[in-house]
């Protein structure tokens, strides 16, 4: 959380930190600036780890090889870079390229109006705004995916216990505050999220409307919060069933 927090508001700062850490590992003389300088910030796109150094004990003995271009096609033997230089290839692994796709491509309507999902609000980075007992799972961009779907889940599941304890049927986000700012629901500039974050939902400019990447403030906000909030309405108590007999 330090290491993200600290490239979002002092991104030069990690920058030097970055370099100064890679200055250390790769070989003498080598090309940082073309191989490990990307044009983007730090958490500006996922960032990229490299446990124990591997790759950079392998530049170092030779083993592996670095080249930085962009892709201008295939070919019978590997890639061919925009630079002209072929790259013969035993194996190519396609690591970009995909596209989100919101809520698995479900198809929303709340009594009978369809919900379009990228006029809704987040709230708590789980449930959108006007649309009741619906929530999901969305993991973190900086760190485990699981631990914020850890906190949903046990959230959900204290909320589904209040809802049964006051005879609620229905929990739906309300935005009921002054206008609410929004902006991207995922704040990365990395190309699948650009090209998918126009059919995503949206995000508040301020709780409990707002998309945080820290498990901290998530363990208060999911944890400790209490479920009875201005920004939901509880309502549509069930109808009482008569024992039988």
């Amino acid at each position: 959380m330090a290491s993200y927090q600290l490239s979002r508001r002092r991104p030069q700062l990690m920058k030097a930190l970055i370099r100064k850490g890679l200055e250390r590992h790769v070989p003498a003389g080598y090309d940082i600036d073309t191989h490990f300088n990307p044009r983007y910030d730090p958490w500006d796109q996922r960032l990229c780890l490299v446990p124990n150094g591997d790759l950079f004990k392998a530049l170092s003995a030779g083993r592996a090889s670095v080249v930085t271009d962009e892709i201008d096609t295939f070919t019978e033997t590997g890639i061919r870079p925009r630079s002209g230089r072929d790259l013969d290839a035993d194996l190519i692994v396609t690591a970009t390229g995909l596209n989100l796709l919101a809520l698995g491509g479900m198809q929303l309507s709340v009594d009978g109006r369809s919900v379009r999902i990228p006029e809704t609000v987040s709230y708590k980075g789980m449930m959108l705004s006007d649309v009741p007992n619906m929530a999901m799972a969305l993991g973190y961009a900086n760190a485990s995916w699981t631990l914020k779907c850890d906190l949903t889940c046990a959230y959900v599941c204290r909320l589904l216990a209040y809802m049964d304890g006051h005879g609620y049927s229905h929990c739906t986000p309300r935005n009921r505050d002054p206008p609410l700012g929004t902006e991207p629901f995922i704040n990365l500039s990395s190309g699948y999220v650009l090209r998918s974050i126009d059919t995503l939902p949206r995000q508040g400019s301020r709780r409990p409307w707002r998309l945080y990447q820290n498990c901290a403030l998530d363990l208060v906000s999911l944890r400790l919060a209490s479920l009875a909030d201005d920004a939901r309405e509880f309502s549509g108590r069930p109808v009482a069933v008569a024992p039988s007999g």
